[in-house]
């Protein structure tokens, strides 16, 4: 269930003890006989908290000890890049591994101004230090960079991260992580014995300065139509969430002559300033709505708003016609986009998502010509066709992309919320459309999907059976009453193993797989045929889940599950995003398709619909004043009635009833940007908890 106060302000009880959690990185010896308490690469690098024992001091130093024998293994001797974000545990972990690299004789470049570094600075500094003189990325021979970058990234403010980059300058690949994972916990074990340390004074001393943020923001231009925003005159309002952006947006409008305004410049390892996630915690996502509330709260002001998480890698887009687009709606219209506009790039190169993005984008892509190269999740996939331009532009579902620069030359390995936050803006410009808009000219042309994330707690033992997921567990032929076409457990693109299952039928997909960073299991579903059927495949998928989980935590590799089993779930209510509670971000599109085979109605009756939704615990007044203060203009497309009903035995509960010409008049005023601005309003009040009718309408008073 969504937290009662997610998309509030945070309160005092909800601010980490900064002083307690720092002390804690130091004061607490892990155990490496707990398994929860070693090191442990996940998709983006080690993550954990040091009240638990997960990050703490050992652990910085054995593990950029291990980086330091993994890097002279393969022969990488240039300087080393590193970079730390805002969180709490950043600067100690820095500190704690510059004292370990200068004490190796790494030469280490960080900040020239002490500041913060996004991951994306850290990637295109390794790939410009290892260029060669005709422009190539080298990935041979002496002199070879690589980087640090201390992020947990979007994780709350008590975690800490550390992860590393290779000469390649994305992420690092699952062998270089489980050597140095392996080779760290082999330190932890000997009590850091065979580790190299320096007093940090003398280490600081020995580091070189490295202009990250001149050398990035100079370079934008390469990547992106600046003159095209610039002369357009277009509002952009940019949140850096309290993350390692904030420096950055302030130089590109300085630099670039860009009407800019850096929305909240504030940083506060606390992030007193947030509003709460989906599950009551403060968490820099920039693809939940809950979170950029007080964004989406602002998004009139500009034309464009954008917003970043802790380390930059991953970017949140509001429009003021929409809100917040779901992370798969604008890879989408910036695939359309890129490779409909950039001439320099290579006519062959493809377009990368992971297999949890949506099918929307497989669609686009076929309409293009282009090849679709679909891999497990994981930005590491990606890096090897950014580096020889093979891959234009490659999408994850959580909001993190990157794309060749003008020319059809890498720009950046790893994902680059800044690069995408602008694209935006640069689409806006040139096309004189938001990209909300541009959204739905597509799903106009290719099908209007809803698209759920749910997340769980999940347990090692259970994310360790999730990741075993099998097509031989999936005993069913059919699913939400279409033919399955495909059980995957490899990536179609490269062969990869998901760490999980996607099972796929012509109009929908759902996968489940374990979080890479957290301890919850993701089932992710998608559905061209509207909420109900959306809900049919979410709760096949959940069945599945469950009976993996219920057949003994490190097993149920011999559980099988038939889909269908669960029983139908109740479809959203008609006029509002189909929400599971506790969904990461609302599902976009806002109208019930039949479900094939169903009984063809009389378009010329009058339609109706019946509903009740929830409202957070005191948010049912404002939830009302958002239903009714745009009604007027209803009746102009088409509504004979439209009333709100508050419950007398709920004080949470609001019903509604609607009467239409018929059933299209109730979908066009779904397209109205007021109602459109209603539903953005609404959802980050609501529970997720919805009942809805759809009848045909024969008589009565008033209709």
């Amino acid at each position: 269930m969504t937290h009662p106060r997610a998309g509030k302000f945070a309160e005092a009880s909800d601010l980490i003890d900064v002083a307690h959690v720092v002390t804690r990185y130091y004061s607490v010896t892990p155990d490496p006989e707990d398994v929860a308490q070693r090191v442990t690469f996940g998709t983006s690098g080690h993550r954990g908290s040091s009240l638990d024992g997960a990050f703490n001091e050992a652990h910085i130093l054995a593990t950029t000890q291990a980086i330091v024998e993994y890097r002279r293994e393969q022969g990488v001797d240039g300087p080393l890049f590193l970079g730390r974000d805002t969180h709490a545990l950043s600067e100690p972990a820095w500190t704690s591994a510059l004292e370990v690299l200068a004490a190796n004789d790494v030469t280490v470049l960080v900040d020239s101004t002490d500041r913060y570094t996004p991951t994306p600075a850290i990637s295109h500094a390794i790939l410009r230090a290892n260029r060669d003189g005709a422009g190539r990325v080298r990935s041979s021979g002496s002199g070879l960079a690589d980087g640090i970058v201390v992020t947990p990234s979007h994780n709350p403010p008590g975690d800490g991260g550390f992860k590393y980059n290779p000469p390649s300058g994305g992420p690092a690949d699952t062998d270089a992580t489980s050597w140095i994972a392996d080779r760290a916990n082999e330190l932890l074990a000997a009590g850091l014995d065979g580790v190299r340390r320096i007093p940090f004074p003398r280490a600081r001393r020995a580091a070189q300065s490295y202009d990250f943020l001149s050398t990035y923001v100079d370079d934008l231009p390469s990547a992106l139509d600046l003159d095209v925003i610039r002369s357009s005159g277009i509002r952009i309002g940019a949140d850096p969430m309290g993350g390692a952006s904030v420096d950055y947006w302030g130089a590109i409008a300085e630099r670039h002559g860009i009407d800019l305004t850096v929305v909240n410049p504030l940083v506060d390892p606390t992030w007193r300033f947030m509003t709460l996630d989906g599950d009551g915690k403060i968490r820099m996502d920039c693809s939940s709505p809950n979170a950029m509330h007080s964004l989406i709260d602002r998004r009139t002001e500009f034309q464009i708003s954008t917003g970043n998480d802790a380390d930059a890698d991953r970017h949140g887009i509001v429009t003021p016609d929409w809100g917040l687009l779901n992370p798969n709606h604008f890879l989408a219209v910036a695939i359309q986009y890129l490779f409909s506009s950039r001439e320099g790039w290579p006519a062959d190169a493809a377009v990368g998502k992971t297999l949890v993005s949506s099918s929307l984008i497989d669609r686009v892509v076929s309409s293009l010509g282009r090849r679709l190269l679909e891999v497990p999740v994981g930005f590491k996939w990606f890096v090897p066709g950014l580096l020889d331009s093979s891959v234009g532009f490659g999408g994850e579902e959580s909001a993190g992309a990157s794309f060749l620069r003008k020319d059809g030359t890498v720009w950046t390995t790893d994902k680059d919320g800044i690069l995408l936050a602008l694209l935006a803006s640069e689409i806006l410009a040139r096309t004189e459309r938001t990209p909300s808009e541009l959204y739905k000219e597509l799903t106009d042309r290719f099908g209007d999907p809803l698209y759920v994330r749910s997340d769980a707690p999940a347990s090692r033992e259970q994310k360790a059976a999730l990741s075993k997921l099998s097509a031989d567990q999936v005993t069913a032929t059919s699913l939400a009453g279409e033919a399955i076409v495909a059980k995957l457990t490899e990536a179609p693109g490269n062969g990869a193993k998901l760490g999980g299952l996607k099972v796929v039928t012509e109009n929908a997909w759902f996968a489940a797989r374990p979080s890479g960073t957290e301890d919850v299991y993701k089932i992710y579903a998608e559905s061209f045929k509207g909420g109900q059927h959306l809900r049919q495949v979410q709760e096949e998928a959940q069945a599945l889940v469950d009976g993996v989980l219920s057949g003994g935590g490190s097993g149920g590799s011999s559980t099988t599950i038939p889909l269908g089993s669960g029983s139908a779930p109740a479809p959203a209510p008609a006029g509002e995003p189909a929400q599971e509670p506790g969904q990461d971000a609302p599902a976009t599109a806002d109208q019930d398709a039949p479900v094939a085979g169903a009984e063809e109605e009389d378009s010329s009756m009058p339609y109706g619909l019946l509903g009740s939704m929830r409202t957070k615990p005191g948010a049912r007044a404002e939830v009302v004043a958002i239903l009714l203060e745009g009604v007027g203009e209803l009746s102009a497309v088409g509504c004979r009635s439209y009333v709100v009903g508050l419950s007398t035995t709920d004080e949470d509960a609001i019903w509604i009833s609607e009467v239409w010409e018929n059933k299209q008049a109730h979908e066009d005023s779904l397209q109205l940007p007021s109602v459109r601005d209603a539903i953005s309003r609404a959802m980050p009040l609501l529970t997720g908890e919805f009942s809805s009718e759809e009848v045909s309408v024969v008589g009565g008073i008033g209709i």
